[in-house]
């Protein structure tokens, strides 16, 4: 986490994380009552997996190079 927060290249990963987690976060703690904080965790964090690798199907990341051009 220090390291996404201080290199500024990798400040666009922060920012696109930031709404799986949040959702996230919020559908832990609204539904995830297992009374076992491992169990919670774990389940909170395969919520984030998942939202994330949704988020990622639908609005998948722009590249950097135009299409046409070669890097």
């Amino acid at each position: 986490m220090h390291h996404i927060v201080k290199r500024p290249a990798a400040r666009g990963a922060l920012a696109r994380e930031s709404l799986p987690f949040i959702a996230s976060l919020v559908i832990a703690e609204t539904f995830y009552k297992f009374h076992s904080f491992t169990l919670e965790c774990v389940a909170f964090l395969a919520t984030w997996y998942a939202l994330s690798w949704l988020l990622a199907r639908v609005a998948p990341e722009r590249d950097a190079t135009r299409p046409g051009e070669q890097s």
